[in-house]
């Protein structure tokens, strides 16, 4: 996983799972600075109610 990644997917989705909260919480001391920006921002998103903690469904094409 990437932190980017994760980051643009739950502004994407507005969901954020605790597989990849788990993942940033035990990575972040490796963390560059971007990266500690971007698990800061994403704090900040769900903090405010602008990203919830669930599951997302996977959609069929």
């Amino acid at each position: 996983m990437i932190v980017g990644e994760i980051y643009l997917e739950s502004v994407a989705t507005g969901v954020i799972t605790a597989e990849e909260i788990a993942w940033i919480t035990s990575h972040q001391s490796g963390f560059d600075r971007q990266e500690e920006a971007f698990a800061l921002k994403l704090g900040r998103l769900l903090d405010e109610g602008t990203i919830q903690i669930g599951c997302r469904l996977l959609g069929k094409a």
